[in-house]
Protein backbone atom coordinates (compact mmCIF):
# COMPACT_ATOMS: atom_id res chain seq x y z
CA UNK A 1 0.00 0.00 0.00
CA UNK A 2 1.29 3.31 -1.19
CA UNK A 3 0.90 6.07 1.10
CA UNK A 4 -0.04 9.19 -0.44
CA UNK A 5 1.85 12.71 0.55
CA UNK A 6 0.70 15.62 0.69
CA UNK A 7 1.94 18.86 -0.80
CA UNK A 8 1.21 22.47 1.83
CA UNK A 9 2.61 25.68 -0.09
CA UNK A 10 4.05 27.93 3.03
CA UNK A 11 4.83 30.85 0.99
CA UNK A 12 2.68 34.10 2.29
CA UNK A 13 1.05 32.34 4.89
CA UNK A 14 1.19 32.77 8.46
CA UNK A 15 3.04 30.25 10.76
CA UNK A 16 -0.06 29.23 13.04
CA UNK A 17 -2.03 28.65 9.75
CA UNK A 18 0.09 26.18 8.20
CA UNK A 19 0.85 24.70 11.26
CA UNK A 20 -2.60 23.80 12.03
CA UNK A 21 -3.41 22.27 8.69
CA UNK A 22 0.04 20.19 8.87
CA UNK A 23 -1.17 18.71 12.34
CA UNK A 24 -4.92 17.81 11.27
CA UNK A 25 -3.19 16.18 7.66
CA UNK A 26 -0.75 14.38 9.88
CA UNK A 27 -3.03 13.19 12.49
CA UNK A 28 -5.21 12.01 9.80
CA UNK A 29 -8.63 14.16 11.06
CA UNK A 30 -9.31 14.96 7.08
CA UNK A 31 -9.75 11.24 6.71
CA UNK A 32 -13.15 9.83 7.39
CA UNK A 33 -10.56 6.23 8.15
CA UNK A 34 -9.58 8.28 11.69
CA UNK A 35 -9.02 6.94 14.41
CA UNK A 36 -7.47 8.23 17.69
CA UNK A 37 -5.38 5.52 18.96
CA UNK A 38 -4.04 4.27 15.67
CA UNK A 39 -1.06 6.49 13.34
CA UNK A 40 -3.67 7.06 10.39
CA UNK A 41 -1.94 10.48 8.73
CA UNK A 42 -0.06 10.80 5.39
CA UNK A 43 2.87 12.21 4.88
CA UNK A 44 3.29 16.04 4.54
CA UNK A 45 5.86 18.22 2.76
CA UNK A 46 5.75 21.71 3.56
CA UNK A 47 7.70 24.15 0.89
CA UNK A 48 8.70 27.61 1.04
CA UNK A 49 8.84 27.72 4.91
CA UNK A 50 11.44 30.63 4.63
CA UNK A 51 8.27 32.42 2.98
CA UNK A 52 6.15 32.51 5.53
CA UNK A 53 4.74 35.52 6.31
CA UNK A 54 5.54 36.73 10.20
CA UNK A 55 5.92 40.06 11.71
CA UNK A 56 9.16 40.75 13.93
CA UNK A 57 7.24 41.33 16.97
CA UNK A 58 5.42 38.22 16.76
CA UNK A 59 9.05 36.34 16.49
CA UNK A 60 9.34 38.34 19.99
CA UNK A 61 7.04 36.73 21.79
CA UNK A 62 7.61 32.98 20.43
CA UNK A 63 9.21 31.10 23.45
CA UNK A 64 10.63 27.97 23.17
CA UNK A 65 12.30 25.95 26.07
CA UNK A 66 15.31 23.31 25.80
CA UNK A 67 16.15 21.23 28.88
CA UNK A 68 19.57 19.73 29.21
CA UNK A 69 18.52 17.10 31.81
CA UNK A 70 20.74 19.17 34.16
CA UNK A 71 20.17 21.28 37.10
CA UNK A 72 20.56 24.97 36.18
CA UNK A 73 19.98 23.33 32.07
CA UNK A 74 16.72 25.30 31.12
CA UNK A 75 17.24 26.87 28.23
CA UNK A 76 14.70 29.82 27.08
CA UNK A 77 15.26 30.45 23.53
CA UNK A 78 12.81 33.60 21.68
CA UNK A 79 11.52 33.13 18.22
CA UNK A 80 14.56 35.53 16.65
CA UNK A 81 17.42 33.20 18.01
CA UNK A 82 15.67 29.90 16.57
CA UNK A 83 15.01 31.70 13.05
CA UNK A 84 18.94 32.94 13.01
CA UNK A 85 20.17 29.95 13.99
CA UNK A 86 18.10 26.99 12.59
CA UNK A 87 15.96 29.19 10.12
CA UNK A 88 12.18 29.16 9.57
CA UNK A 89 11.90 25.39 8.73
CA UNK A 90 12.58 24.97 12.49
CA UNK A 91 9.87 27.40 13.74
CA UNK A 92 7.59 25.39 11.71
CA UNK A 93 8.28 21.86 13.14
CA UNK A 94 8.34 22.99 16.29
CA UNK A 95 5.06 24.93 15.65
CA UNK A 96 3.48 21.49 14.54
CA UNK A 97 4.77 19.48 17.43
CA UNK A 98 3.11 21.91 19.74
CA UNK A 99 -0.14 21.31 17.63
CA UNK A 100 0.14 17.35 18.13
CA UNK A 101 -1.39 15.46 20.61
CA UNK A 102 0.95 14.30 23.58
CA UNK A 103 1.27 10.82 23.08
CA UNK A 104 3.15 7.60 21.96
CA UNK A 105 2.26 8.16 18.15
CA UNK A 106 3.37 12.02 18.47
CA UNK A 107 7.24 10.62 16.96
CA UNK A 108 5.77 8.85 14.13
CA UNK A 109 3.77 11.39 12.97
CA UNK A 110 6.68 13.91 13.20
CA UNK A 111 8.92 11.21 11.03
CA UNK A 112 6.31 11.96 7.93
CA UNK A 113 7.00 15.58 8.37
CA UNK A 114 9.06 17.10 5.75
CA UNK A 115 10.10 20.73 5.28
CA UNK A 116 11.46 22.32 2.49
CA UNK A 117 13.03 26.35 1.99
Amino acid sequence: MEKQMKTIDASGRTLGRVASEVAMSLMGKTKPSFERNIYSGFPVKVINSSKIKITAKKLDTIVHKRYSGMRGGLRIMKGTETSEKKGMKELVKLAVYQMLPDNKIRREMMKNLKIED
